[in-house]
Parts: C-alpha cells; structure tokens; sequence
C-alpha cells in the first residue's frame, strides 16, 4: 500500500507545471509586467532603458533569483492587459500600479504578494485657485476617467461630505490632464501617485498642488500567478527584505562593508549570507545581500525614483517605515 501510494505521489508531481523560479533560471531572465510609461513608475529614459520604481522592484527580484539586476524583460501592459497576462503565463510578475482587492484576490487566477505603495485617490488643483482642500471642492468641476473606480469614488466623497460636483469625463489619465490644463475642469482626480506622475509632465509642475485628502484605499502591490506558493515567497521576501534592510541601516552605500564583517545570524539571514535561508525555495546564498548592492533597500528605491531625489518629490507618508510613523512593515528576520 505504501508503495502503491508512492507511485501515485510521483505521477501526481510529474504533472504539476514547474515552479515559476526554476523556470525563470531556466530562461535567464525575469519577464515583468509593468506600465505602458507612467513617470516615477515605469518609463524608458532617452536612452530607451526603463526606469522607475516599479523597474527597481522588478530587478530587485531578477538580483535575488538570477545575481544580476538587469536580466528583466520588461513587458509594458494596458491596465486590461495585466491580470490576464499575468495569469496566463505571458509574465513572470505583476509590478504594476496594482491595488490588492478582494475580487482581483479570490477569482482572477493571481495572488498578491506584497504590499510596496500604500496609495488612494485625491485631488489636484492649480495654486492660483488658492484651494488647500478637497472640502473646498463644492460646485467643482471635476476631471475623472471614465469607467474608472475614481469615478465611484468622487461620486462617494462628495455625496458624504454634502457637496455637488459635475463631472468632466475622459477616456485616459492623459485626456484628463489635457481637458484639466485647458481650463474645463477645476480639478483632476485620481490615484496621488497618478496625480503626481501628471504633474511632473507638465510645462510648469510647480503651478499645481495635490490636496492633502486620500478618499480611497489603493494598496498597490505586486502580484504572481495563483498556485506557486514558492514563487510568492521569493517575491514577498525580496520585497520584506528591502524593508527590513532600510529599518536596519543597510544601503548600498555600507552594505559590502556590513556583508564582510556579519556574525550575528539576524544580519546574516537578512543578507542572505546564512547557508540554509532561501534554500527551501531555491535561493542561493547571498541572495539578499545582492538586492541591496544591485538595487538597495526600500527607501533608496523609493528616494530615488518617487521622493526627494526624484522629479515628483512625492513625501514618504503611508509609505514611511512603521517605526517613523507609516504603514511599512515587514516581519522580523529571525
């Protein structure tokens, strides 16, 4: 009988797909879905290379799993494209402006691995309105994508809030941004990081301000095909490794200096140094320490691409560290 039901057992995990890492090695390179080209986020420079921090948490993911940072094919994808593209196999990870819901979760074929952007919807209005608010919103004119959540959204704040608005609708961000520019609304609303990415693309971004108020949950996250529990562990640890990399004070800037000179096993483990964490999953040793050296930790990535180092100059927010007053929180390496 034993034996019996160890034959059954091995037919059984003959036919299961392989798992997504063994695969990506296999290629040599990571295929990532990203944004056709939103500022901050994913966009090719003038040299044709993509950047942005969405990029980063791709390659990010490419040093830990391949040991080299550039070996991602990226894959610009719609926003209809994605989830399908995902789970049909046409990429390897979502890294996407991608807000974990319940419905995208339990029925499209994905699971959510991390949490990297906690986002929500707001408001964007020109300076010379004078406006701070979105309460100071009543009898606006309000520029809004068509279809879109942020269409059911404003619909909800203003009706809360007591306030009328008449929308202005376009069929993408970019048209709403024009139509916003050309005086027929007197606010733009979507996503703030979306809202930010705008303003940057404007001839004079310093002419228009984001309101304070968030009206939406928008935790954007990065997703992988439903089924490879591997797999979403090797993206989630990327991910928490970052994070716990920033809370620890290692940045590319001393991390070689801390990788030679490690002896306590929770620096070990984070760096990947410890011979027995990521073996389980098919990760070789050093693989954290090379997402730092290649790419940095999570408030490097965010600095450089979205925040004070960046064109969008967007503030941490949600996005600080938990002990600094945010939502960025990342389990313990021990």
């Amino acid at each position: 009988m034993t034996r019996y039901l160890f034959v059954l057992l091995l037919i059984f995990s003959a036919s299961l797909p392989a798992a997504t890492i063994d695969d990506v090695t296999r290629r040599g390179s990571l295929r990532c879905g990203v944004s056709t080209g939103l500022a901050g986020f994913a966009l090719k420079n003038a040299q044709g290379k993509w950047q942005g921090f969405d990029v980063d948490m791709c390659r990010a993911v490419a040093a830990a799993v391949l040991g080299d940072a550039e070996k991602v094919e990226f894959v610009p994808l719609k926003s209809d494209e994605r989830i399908p593209a995902l789970a049909s196999g046409k990429v390897d990870v979502l890294a996407r402006n991608t807000t974990w819901t319940l419905s995208r979760d339990l029925d499209m074929g994905i699971s959510f691995a991390a949490t990297v952007y906690y986002d929500g919807q707001g408001f964007m209005v020109a300076r010379a309105s004078g406006k701070r608010s979105a309460l100071e919103l009543d009898g606006a004119r309000i520029c809004v994508q068509k279809g879109s959540t942020s269409e059911i959204n404003v619909r909800g704040y203003f009706s809360v809030n007591r306030m009328k608005y008449t929308a202005v609708m376009a069929d993408s961000p970019g048209e709403a941004l024009q139509a916003f520019m050309e005086g027929r609304c007197d606010a733009i609303t979507s996503d703030h990081s979306q809202l930010y990415a705008l303003r940057s693309t404007t001839p004079r971004p310093a002419d228009y301000r984001v309101l304070p108020e968030v009206i939406s949950q928008e935790p954007l996250s990065l997703a992988v095909r439903e089924g490879d529990d591997r797999w979403r562990k090797v993206v989630q640890w990327t991910v928490f490794n970052m994070i716990n990399a920033e809370y620890l004070g290692v940045d590319q800037r001393n991390v070689q200096r801390v990788m030679e000179n490690a002896r306590r096993p929770e620096t070990l483990k984070l760096l990947g140094l410890h011979q027995d964490v990521g073996r389980g999953v098919g990760l070789k040793p050093g693989w954290s320490g090379r997402i730092i050296q290649q790419v940095g930790n999570y408030g490097e990535i965010f600095d450089r691409n979205l925040g004070k180092g960046s064109g969008l100059g967007i503030g941490r927010g949600l996005n600080a560290l938990w002990n600094d007053g945010g939502l960025m929180y990342a389990p313990p390496v021990r």
